[in-house]
């Protein structure tokens, strides 16, 4: 038997266009990646079924510590994306206690749509929490490719396998 394996994620490190921004967020929201579905009926089927039809918009946030000066710099701007990293460790637990420790990096290109300018209260930590609308993301652990969404170049990939390749051939694009 081969028993139970335990995988733990604890903390991360976030970085914005390749810089580390080692403890100034407090949290981060990454998108999901929400499956659009389309109802379908016909003449003989005794049900409806759902097909997949695209993917609903990547949202996600994040939730800082304080007021950073060079995050807002490149936050500010609506128009121009930045590349979000987030790097967390896997512990891989098993009855002989933590064995593996694999690295999980998560790759988003974001712009941000909500620029706090606080929240404050006496005696407690000013809050700042920032939106951002995502056209790509990536998911590799421990150097394997995991997810892929690139919305802008109709690119999805599962496992490193291209689901749309043939779609983008059947369109000419």
């Amino acid at each position: 038997m081969a028993g139970i394996q335990i995988n733990r994620i604890t903390n991360a490190n976030m970085y914005i266009d390749g810089n580390s921004l080692l403890g100034t967020a407090e949290e981060v929201k990454l998108p999901d990646i929400d499956v659009k579905e389309t109802e379908h009926k016909a003449l003989g089927m005794v049900g409806t079924i759902q097909l997949p039809s695209g993917f609903d918009k990547l949202e996600g946030n994040i939730k800082w510590n304080s007021f950073y000066l060079d995050v807002w710099r490149k936050l500010g701007n609506p128009f121009k994306p930045v590349a979000i990293q987030c790097r967390a460790s896997v512990d891989a637990y098993s009855s002989q206690g933590r064995g593996e420790q694999l690295a999980l990096v998560m790759f988003v290109t974001a712009t941000f749509k909500k620029l706090p300018l606080g929240t404050f209260k006496q005696h407690d930590n000013a809050e700042f929490q920032s939106d951002y609308t995502a056209t790509y993301v990536k998911q590799v652990l421990n150097g394997v490719d995991v997810l892929e969404l690139d919305v802008m170049a109709n690119i999805f990939k599962v496992n490193g396998v291209d689901q749309l390749a043939t779609y983008r051939s059947n369109i000419g694009g």
